[in-house]
C-alpha cells in the first residue's frame, strides 16, 4: 500500500485552496513582468494613490442633523493636534514626481517608434478622461434614484462635492502631461534647476497674498499658484527621468524642503494641515502654498534616495503584486474612492448617530472608530470597483451617440455639484 504524502491541510479545505490560487496568481504576476519594468517607480506611485483614500477617510467626516442630512466636517477643526498625519497622507509631490518620471520615458519612446507626440498626448488624455467622464456620468443618473429613495438634497450635494473633489486633479495632470516636451527641454538643459523658477513664482504669489500688502491683493491672485505650484514636483520628475537628478542633488532636495517646510511653520505661521481646514482662513493646498513645494521636495529627494532599496523589496512576488493591481486601477481608485465612504454613511444617515460615520468628528474616540470603518470602506471601493473599472479600459463598444450621452451627464452632475443647480 502507498500512503499519499502528507499536505498539512486536508484535500479540498477551502483555505488551502485559496492560499494555493494566491500564490499562483501572485507567481503568475511576477513572471509576466518585462525584465526592464522599473518596480520602484510603481511601488511609489502605489503608496501616492493608496494615501489618497486614507487621506480623505481619514481626515474627512460628517455631521449629521436632526433630519437625517449630512454635512462635511474635518476632525482637524476640532483635533489640530492630528495636523501632522496630513504632512504623511498629503502624496501629491510623489505623485507628480512619478509622473513626470513616466511621462517623460513614454514620450520618448514613442517618438524613438516614430509616433508623434500629438498622438502620444491624445493617448495620455484619453486614459484619464474615461474614468472621469464614468463616475460623474454615473452619479447623474444616481442622484434622482437616490432622491427619489428618500436621501435630501443637501445630503445629495454633499455627496457630489465629496466626488467631484478629487477629480481636479486629473485636470491638472492633464495640463501638465501637455507640458511634458517643453519640461524635457528645459530639464535637459537647466537639469534640476529648471524648477527653481516654480518655486520662485509661488513664493513670490505667497508673499504677496500674505505680506504686508495682503489687503490690497484680490483674492484670485493665488490661483496665479496652480500651474507652477503642482509643476514644481513633475518637473523634478522630468530631470529624474533625464537622469539629471542624482543622489547628491537628491539629499540636497530632502534637506533643504525639510528646512524650509519647518521654516514656514515656525517662523512665517503657515497653516500645519497640509489639507483645507473648514473655518480656517488660509489653505495650504487648494492653490498650493509654498509649504506644499517644500513638503514635495522634501518627498522627492527622499523618493530618489530610496528607489533602488524598494526595487529590491519589490522583486519579492508576495510584494509586487499588490502594486501591479493598485496601478492597474489607479484611476478607479481616485474615481471612486468617495463614492465607497458615501455608500456606508448615506443609508447610516437613517439609522442615526452612527459613531465614526454619521457623528461628529470632535474627538479621539470618533478618531478611533473611523479607523474601525476603513476596512468597510475599503472592501466597498473593491466591490464598486470591480463593476466600475470598465471605464479605465479603452470604449470599444461605444458609439459616438452614447459618448455624447455620457458627457452630456457628466456635464449635469458637474452643476449640481459645484452648487449650481
Amino acid at each position: 500500500m502507498t500512503t499519499e504524502p502528507s499536505t498539512g491541510a486536508p484535500p479540498g479545505n477551502p483555505v488551502s485552496l485559496l492560499r494555493s490560487r494566491a500564490r499562483t496568481a501572485v507567481r503568475a504576476l511576477d513572471a509576466r513582468t518585462p525584465a526592464h519594468r522599473d518596480r520602484a517607480i510603481d511601488g511609489l506611485r502605489a503608496l501616492a494613490l493608496l494615501a489618497v483614500p486614507t487621506g480623505h477617510w481619514l481626515l474627512g467626516g460628517f455631521a449629521r442633523d436632526a433630519d437625517g442630512t449630512l454635512h462635511n466636517a474635518s476632525p482637524l477643526t476640532a483635533l489640530g493636534f492630528l495636523a501632522p498625519a496630513s504632512w504623511l497622507l498629503q502624496t501629491l509631490g510623489i505623485f507628480f514626481l512619478v509622473g513626470g518620471h513616466s511621462s517623460v520615458l513614454s514620450l520618448r519612446r514613442t517618438t524613438a517608434r516614430g509616433g508623434s507626440t500629438a498622438r502620444w498626448l491624445g493617448g495620455r488624455v484619453a486614459r484619464l478622461g474615461r474614468p472621469v467622464l464614468g463616475v460623474t456620468a454615473v452619479w447623474a443618473v444616481l442622484i434622482p434614484l437616490l432622491h427619489d429613495l428618500g436621501v435630501s438634497t443637501a445630503t445629495l450635494r454633499t455627496g457630489a462635492t465629496l466626488v467631484i473633489q478629487p477629480l481636479w486633479f486629473v485636470g491638472i495632470y492633464a495640463v501638465l502631461t501637455a507640458l511634458t516636451p517643453y519640461c524635457a527641454a528645459a530639464a535637459r538643459k537647466l537639469g534640476v534647476w529648471s524648477a527653481v523658477p516654480l518655486l520662485v513664482s509661488v513664493a513670490a504669489v505667497d508673499f504677496l497674498r500674505y505680506g504686508p500688502f495682503a489687503a490690497a491683493v484680490p483674492s484670485w491672485l493665488s490661483l496665479l499658484n496652480l500651474l507652477p505650484g503642482w509643476l514644481f514636483a513633475y518637473q523634478l520628475g522630468v530631470c529624474w527621468g533625464e537622469r539629471r537628478l542624482g543622489r547628491r542633488t537628491a539629499w540636497g532636495l530632502l534637506c533643504g524642503g525639510a528646512a524650509l517646510f519647518a521654516a514656514l511653520l515656525l517662523y512665517f505661521h503657515y497653516p500645519a494641515s497640509m489639507v483645507g481646514v473648514p473655518g480656517q482662513d488660509r489653505t495650504n493646498s487648494h492653490p498650493p502654498s509654498l509649504l506644499v513645494l517644500a513638503l514635495a521636495a522634501a518627498q522627492s529627494g527622499a523618493a530618489v534616495l530610496l528607489r533602488d532599496r524598494l526595487a529590491r523589496l519589490l522583486r519579492r512576488p508576495a510584494l509586487w503584486a499588490p502594486v501591479v493591481v493598485i496601478n492597474l486601477s489607479a484611476m478607479t481608485i481616485l474615481c471612486w474612492h468617495q463614492t465607497a465612504m458615501l455608500a456606508a454613511a448615506v443609508p447610516a444617515s437613517f439609522a442615526g448617530a452612527v459613531p465614526g460615520l454619521t457623528t461628529v468628528p470632535d474627538t479621539l474616540g470618533w478618531f478611533a472608530a473611523r479607523l474601525a470603518w476603513l476596512p468597510v470602506f475599503a472592501a466597498l471601493l473593491v466591490l464598486i470597483g470591480s463593476v466600475t473599472r470598465r471605464f479605465e479600459a479603452p470604449w470599444t463598444g461605444a458609439g459616438r451617440g452614447r459618448r455624447a450621452v455620457a458627457a452630456v451627464l457628466a456635464a449635469a452632475f458637474a452643476v449640481f455639484a459645484l452648487g449650481y443647480a
